[in-house]
């Protein structure tokens, strides 16, 4: 995928000088690629400035690192996935997802700014169901197990968000620890960029990895949640002999649809 040298710039700037990147548009048509109702949600202010604007059809996606990329829309809806304490934000997102397998991956206390905090899952235990719609945006999740503190497992304790911004369906599979059944598969639907956590010891096993790589079929693969580079080789060394490796020189890419890779690809975001 290419951009103009004006762009590319304005986002090596964004990213080196923790500027917000704000966008003055009102709201517009969800995408049709990510199935499911929508609850309508109010509009936020729109900001007078803007800093590396994004085209109509375009998408920022930011690995700010762990499990937290900054996913941020054509009208400037900005996003942080498994949103935490740990991790300094750049901005104040105007929507967060958690997961609360790790404290790594959720707040009790997030930022008061913030205008829609999504939990992936209940505090009961029953599965948590979002589905919101935010502007130029939709969230909603699939919830899946995870294994507990005695070996157990918890039920609905994780969440793969999918979001559909820009005719994209974007989707962070959170902490997730099995591989997915195909009513699981049925209901994220149809995906073009995943967020995968790779670690293969914390989550699922690298080999279980690939299998739900392969069976949710995105153009675009973004590794997450490696712990440093030795965890990220081994999971480029299983995924390797199935698809293509890009090694992007920046945690920020701009996408659309039509500069997707011709086919499926794993792309790695350097993290910080």
């Amino acid at each position: 995928m290419t951009d103009s040298n004006p762009r590319r710039l304005a986002v090596v700037v964004w990213v080196l000088s923790f500027l917000p990147s704000l966008a003055a548009a009102a709201g517009g048509p969800t995408s049709p690629h990510c199935p499911g109702p929508v609850a309508a949600m109010p509009r936020a202010a729109p900001a007078a400035l803007k800093v590396a604007a994004l085209g109509e059809n375009e998408v920022r996606l930011t690995f700010i690192g762990h499990a937290t990329f900054l996913i941020e829309s054509p009208h400037g809806v900005r996003i942080a996935t498994d949103y935490n304490d740990a991790i300094a934000l750049p901005v104040t997102p105007d929507i967060v997802t958690m997961n609360h397998a790790h404290a790594t991956h959720y707040s009790d206390h997030p930022d008061p700014g913030i205008k829609v905090v999504l939990r992936g899952w209940n505090d009961d235990g029953s599965p948590a169901i979002r589905d919101v719609s935010y502007q130029d945006v939709r969230v909603r999740n699939v919830p899946t197990n995870i294994r507990d503190g005695a070996g157990g497992t918890e039920r609905y304790g994780n969440s793969v968000f999918i979001f559909a911004v820009a005719s994209l369906c974007i989707v962070h599979l959170g902490h997730l620890h099995h591989t997915l059944t195909s009513e699981q598969l049925a209901a994220i639907g149809p995906v073009d960029v995943v967020m995968a956590p790779v670690d293969g010891t914390y989550t699922l096993d690298l080999a279980g990895m690939i299998e739900v790589l392969q069976a949710l079929k995105a153009t675009l693969m973004l590794p997450m949640h490696f712990f440093g580079e030795f965890g990220l080789r081994r999971f480029l060394a299983l995924a390797r002999p199935h698809w293509p490796i890009e090694i992007n020189p920046t945690p920020s890419i701009v996408i659309s649809r039509a500069h997707l890779p011709p086919g499926p690809t794993v792309r790695v975001l350097p993290g910080p």
